[in-house]
């Protein structure tokens, strides 16, 4: 940014090329190197579109379009950039006018020395401390916005974590929820949903298992099947995930608890807690259900083979329109190839 007045920018619009001579003249002796003029003020506006302008020093009696006509454009058009005018006149009426459309300062005819440098100056200083607030508006800008950086990095680095921690309990891997989160990310896309919903979508769907914290080692971790008293205590994870995770305002964490409730409803009704049917179950839920059930089936795990991939589609068709969304279904087999490759991508270390 100019440190000094001289490094500034000035255009002098005057339709009498002898005013605008002179004006350069005591301009050039006072040590401005940035100086432009222009004869004809119909140019004002494409030199505006081309240059950089500080301050304008600006006649009103002109020939096709006045000082006024181009302080009003000034206005409406490049009111952003805050370029301050010095009027040229040597008319008492013309000068209300002026202050209502925005003149800094006047100088009048004949010029005198004094009277340019001095009212050039004033306002070029004007002009150089909005510059300066300016940039300082900038850099304070920036550092919030590196803040604000550095304290979302910092929640999703503990959602996260959280995710991590119900993952390790029910004997699955890290590498799941980032497989699983991806694929969400992936099929929420190519659903054509917004920005903001897709990127939520790869945060919030790793806490879908965060409930299982909540319990018991000996019917978590059980090595045979559940009998139905044990399954309805392992069916209650999904609301104390709901109740872990709810409660705060931001999206983040209103997803993920939708999440947590809702992945074990199904598409028929005959799902848990709430036995919601079809859209009445939440997209981000009937999304993560997909793809954690997809990627659950296709991985390795001390207790199971993985699944042929050719099985996976057999069930996914089987169950379309039951367990799960059909169109869902349909884009998912649609998308596999892709699916294919975010699986290969976060590959557990040990497969």
């Amino acid at each position: 940014m100019p440190q000094r007045l001289q490094d500034l920018s000035i255009l002098i619009v005057d339709d009498n090329p002898a005013n605008t001579d002179l004006l350069q003249l005591m301009l050039e002796d006072e040590g401005f190197d940035h100086l432009a003029a222009l004869n004809d003020p119909r140019q004002v506006e494409p030199w505006l579109q081309q240059h950089p302008v500080d301050l304008l020093v600006l006649d009103i009696r002109m020939p096709h379009i006045d000082g006024f006509a181009i302080m009003e454009l000034l206005n409406a058009h490049y009111g952003h950039l805050n370029i301050p005018v010095v009027v040229v006149t040597a008319e008492d009426a013309n000068r209300e006018r002026a202050l209502h459309l925005g003149a800094t300062d006047f100088i009048t005819k004949p010029f005198q020395n004094w009277e340019v440098s001095l009212r050039i100056s004033n306002a070029l200083q004007n002009r150089l401390y909005f510059r300066r607030q300016q940039n300082r508006a900038v850099e304070l800008e920036l550092q919030v916005k590196e803040r604000t950086r550095e304290v979302e990095d910092t929640q999703l680095e503990i959602v996260r974590r959280l995710a991590l921690a119900g993952e390790y309990r029910d004997n699955e891997t890290g590498m799941h929820v980032m497989r699983m989160s991806h694929m969400c990310h992936h099929l929420a896309i190519s659903l054509g949903c917004d920005e903001d919903f897709c990127e939520l979508l790869l945060r919030a769907s790793p806490l879908h298992d965060v409930g299982k914290i909540g319990i018991s080692d000996s019917i978590l971790l059980k090595p045979g099947r559940l009998d139905d008293a044990e399954r309805q205590i392992m069916n209650t994870h999904a609301k104390i995930g709901y109740d872990i995770l709810t409660g705060h305002h931001s999206g983040l964490m209103q997803m993920a608890a939708q999440i947590a409730l809702c992945h074990h409803e199904k598409w028929d009704g005959s799902g848990y807690p709430q036995g919601l049917q079809g859209d009445e179950i939440p997209l981000a839920a009937r999304i993560a259900a997909l793809c954690d059930v997809v990627d659950a089936l296709l991985s390795k795990r001390p207790y199971k083979e993985g699944w042929p991939i050719e099985q996976v589609i057999d069930l996914l068709q089987s169950e379309a329109g039951y367990h799960f969304d059909p169109s869902l279904v349909a884009r998912f087999l649609q998308q596999l190839p892709q699916m294919q490759k975010i699986r290969a991508q976060f590959a557990d270390t040990d497969d």
